[in-house]
Parts: C-alpha cells; sequence; structure tokens
C-alpha cells in the first residue's frame, strides 16, 4: 500500500523515492520555516504583520513530536527566519517554544549560520520550509527541503525543481493550510502519521515528556542590525 497516495493523489509533488526520502528524514535533527508564505498566504496587514494558523500549528507540533520519537527523545531545534519584524512571527514562536526567530533577514544564510553555530548542527541536518527566491541560499544547503506552492507560481516551481532545491513541494499554499499537508506527508514518510496523533489524542506519557520538554526552552529572538 502507498502511505502517499492520498497526498499524490491532491497534487503534493515528491521528488524522489519514499525510501530515498525516509532516508533524508533519518538525519534531521532541526526544522526551520519562513514565515510569509509558508503559515499564512503572504499578505500584510498596515502594520507589516501576518498571522498563522492553529491548523499548521498542530501540525509544526505534531512533527516535533513525531523527530522527538525518531531521534530517540532528542527534541529537534527549530527556529523561523524571516526577511520581515513581524509581531504574529514572534508570539507563535514564544507560545509554541521554538528555540529561535529571526526576524528582519534580508540575506537569510546571515541567520541560518548564526542558527547553525549556536545549536551546533550542520546544514544537512535541517528540514527548511520556505516559499521563495529569497529563500534558495538556505533551501539549496538544507539536508532536507519543502516548498509551499502559490497558486500563480508554477514557473517558480518548475525553477526550484530544475536546481534541486526541493524534495517536497505542496499541492496547497501557506493560506490553504499547506503547512499542515507538508507537516503531515513528512510524518508518513517516516512511518509514524498515526502514532504521532493517537499519542497526542490519548496525552501519552511520552507526549508529556516530549511537551515538558519543549516547553522548557526559552526561545531566542534575534533581530538583524541595518
Amino acid at each position: 500500500m502507498d502511505d502517499l497516495k492520498s497526498f499524490r493523489d491532491q497534487g503534493t509533488l515528491f521528488l524522489h523515492s519514499p525510501e530515498a526520502l525516509r532516508e533524508r528524514l533519518r538525519t534531521i535533527r532541526a526544522v526551520i520555516f519562513d514565515w510569509d508564505g509558508v503559515f499564512n498566504d503572504g499578505w500584510k496587514d498596515i502594520d507589516g504583520g501576518s498571522p498563522f494558523s492553529e491548523v499548521g500549528s498542530m501540525g509544526v507540533n505534531m512533527l516535533r513530536f513525531g523527530l522527538w520519537l525518531q531521534n530517540e527523545e532528542h527534541l529537534p531545534y527549530a527556529a523561523v527566519i524571516t526577511g520581515q519584524h513581524n509581531g504574529h512571527a514572534e508570539r507563535f514562536v514564544q507560545r509554541e517554544r521554538m528555540h529561535g526567530l529571526y526576524m528582519g533577514f534580508i540575506h537569510k544564510p546571515e541567520a541560518f549560520d548564526a542558527f547553525l553555530a549556536k545549536h551546533q548542527l550542520r546544514a544537512e541536518q535541517v528540514a527548511f520550509f520556505f516559499d521563495d527566491a529569497i529563500d534558495l541560499s538556505v533551501a539549496d544547503r538544507c539536508g532536507f527541503r519543502v516548498l509551499m506552492r502559490h497558486p500563480a507560481g508554477q514557473a517558480f516551481v518548475e525553477r526550484v525543481i530544475a536546481r534541486g532545491s526541493a524534495d517536497v513541494v505542496t499541492a496547497f499554499s501557506g493560506g490553504q493550510n499547506g503547512l499542515r499537508e507538508a507537516t503531515d506527508a513528512l510524518l508518513h514518510i517516516m512511518g509514524r502519521y498515526g502514532e504521532t496523533i493517537d499519542r497526542r489524542a490519548a496525552y501519552s506519557a511520552d507526549y508529556q515528556r516530549y511537551l515538558a520538554e519543549r516547553q522548557a526552552v526559552v526561545p531566542e529572538i534575534v533581530r538583524a542590525q541595518r
């Protein structure tokens, strides 16, 4: 049985075999997310803010839990890197106890390198969720790359695939809860989707251990100096 069939049927693209994708995910020790276009549709309010969906939030939490289980109860490092200063992103990172938020970084490798150095990680140990050209200099270095599709972005999708800069391309955009599609797909690739959902539903002892470790994280908020 193809565990990814439902995703393929809705238009999710998997650019390697399930076995190759699973092997890539076995090395992942951290997850990094762009903000605009990943957690939302990219539109801004008058103050430059853009929100997030609770559907995507739960997906991120389940992915972190799944990686925690996979990695023998070691919490994966997690961060958001965005080119803008965004109060919604800061609230999310604080609430979800991510390890870092890097705001205002127009050249994202500066933030990426700081994150790697702080947590003693290699780039190939990072899964990166992104949506546009500003992110490619980070995506090209990461061990697993998820491109969030835009309704009008087919030319960009084709260019990213030609560059070899993505491993999965979502069927839905950030504003259509494509982030949840992506996190669910990764859990399916790992073979842990049912396990993570069932253990969260039961508020199991291991989920409580994971949650306690997650809640002990003190997020680092880094603002680019310009």
